[in-house]
């Protein structure tokens, strides 16, 4: 693991441990194991880690999503399982999330949600390319706009669950249901 790595890492575990506003550079490199110059060498402040922490979320997001979302399954299903794939992220890593919205919430760095968000986008754009593509959605959409929709909605569904600390499964099921069921009427899904 690289130096800037190591930083990021440190930098997780003791805003977790410490919240944003208690954690100094000073505790993230005594826990990184580097020289605070070093520190320096990669970001201007800690807060300037927000956007960094972001993208790698999104990447481990994206990620557990392709890991999740099977090839050779209807679109419907795709759909069923992003939604899964989202909401398993919102329970394991509503920390990081949270730490993330606090983070880039009070930062000029709020302007890189876009550029973070880009390589999700464009999977999701690509998704309902092919089921426009195959008649299965309507075409009468934007369909980089809906895939930034449709990402916002299921994460800010999977929060309400999850960052609220309400892990009745039985909840979660129904929050799941409610958002399929919206996305497949916004989408003109034919079943």
């Amino acid at each position: 693991m690289g130096k800037k790595e190591l930083i990021v890492h440190a930098a997780i575990g003791e805003f977790r441990e410490k919240g944003i506003e208690k954690t100094t550079v000073s505790h993230i490199v005594k826990a990184a194991g580097i020289a605070q110059g070093t520190f320096y060498l990669y970001f201007p402040s800690k807060l300037a880690l927000m956007p960094v922490i972001a993208e790698e979320m999104v990447e481990k997001t994206l990620e557990i999503v392709k890991e999740t979302v099977q090839e050779q399954a209807s679109f419907q299903e795709k759909l069923e399982q992003l939604v899964d794939a989202i909401f398993l992220v919102a329970r394991d890593f509503n920390e990081i999330q949270a730490l993330i919205y606090a983070g880039l919430a009070s930062t000029e760095h709020l302007k890189e949600w876009e550029t973070v968000y880009a390589p999700f986008y464009e999977w999701i754009s690509h998704l309902l390319k092919e089921a426009e593509a195959a008649g299965i959605i309507r075409s009468t959409m934007n369909l980089e706009r809906t895939a930034k929709l449709l990402i916002g909605l299921v994460e800010s569904a999977a929060e309400q669950v999850y960052l609220y600390d309400n892990t009745d499964e039985v909840e979660v099921r129904r929050q799941k249901e409610e958002v399929l069921s919206f996305l497949f009427h916004a989408l003109g899904v034919k079943l």
